[in-house]
């Protein structure tokens, strides 16, 4: 189950204790749904009906950063993005801000939407700014550390950083996306070792093949390929029969060069 929220936590304590009981309403209801008691909280909670957070009050705090309540009443534009998320102590150049973009479903960076923003901390439990500093936080520490929030995250920043109207990231952008997640200088993780400069050599590769736009699947596989070289950086588990994108195909072989060992002599599974 995900992290909840106190008042959320409270619930789950009485619901678990309700079923308990082997004739209870509660305990007949798993039954009837073929739910275990995880299932159902988390079915109780996404749906919008456990919530912790008060929808009108969360909606108060997202007037209050509207940037044209008569031309947008429903959205918050750059000028109010920025000012919300210094008010609750995130920074722009930090994984976290990501973080936060994908809790909310922002439609584009520095862009809030209210039924994004409302349903994102609604099932937060959070309802006021210091619960949302408090959330955020929360975020920040919990993304270095859990691979599938990292995932989830950093997925959603190749939509997000796209430019309008186009399929692709730009490099450039790419580039500046992987420092950011790889390195856990602004809450990401380290991708370089002390034997070998993953993430350096990465960039100088793409680099060397002309910079070329990143589709979403090298975008996704990346991080899946950063995962493996840190379980085993000698490719132990590579194949080149795989279903890795051909740039990571290649990145293999350039990096066997770049230790001085025949890519062709692997040996592979």
């Amino acid at each position: 189950m995900p992290p909840y929220s106190g008042p959320q936590k409270q619930l789950i304590a009485q619901f678990v204790n309700f079923t308990q009981a082997k004739d209870s309403v509660a305990a007949k209801f798993l039954k009837a749904n073929r739910w275990s008691v995880e299932e159902a909280i988390d079915e109780f909670f996404q749906s919008g009906q456990g919530a912790g957070g008060s929808t009108s009050s969360i909606g108060k705090v997202f007037d209050s950063y509207r940037d044209d309540p008569e031309e947008n009443p429903d959205g918050i534009g750059i000028e109010g993005a920025i000012k919300y998320l210094g008010d609750i102590n995130v920074q722009l150049d930090e994984v976290a801000c990501l973080g936060i973009a994908e809790l909310l479903k922002s439609p584009s960076m520095g862009e809030f939407t209210r039924e994004g923003f409302v349903n994102g901390w609604r099932t937060s439990g959070c309802d006021t700014i210091q619960k949302m500093i408090d959330h955020a936080q929360d975020i920040r520490s919990r993304i270095p550390t859990q691979p599938d929030l990292f995932r989830r995250v950093y997925r959603y920043a190749f939509p997000l950083c796209r430019l309008q109207g186009q399929r692709n990231l730009q490099f450039e952008i790419a580039a500046e996306q992987w420092r950011l997640f790889f390195t856990p200088d602004n809450g990401g993780v380290q991708w370089n070792t002390a034997t070998t400069p993953w993430l350096d050599y990465w960039i100088e590769f793409l680099e060397g093949r002309g910079k070329r736009p990143v589709n979403k699947d090298l975008w996704e596989q990346v991080e899946v390929f950063m995962r493996k070289t840190q379980e085993d950086e000698e490719f132990s588990w590579w194949s080149a029969d795989g279903a890795w994108p051909g740039a990571l195909d290649d990145f293999v072989g350039w990096v066997q060069e770049k230790r001085g060992k025949n890519p062709e002599a692997m040996e592979v599974e």
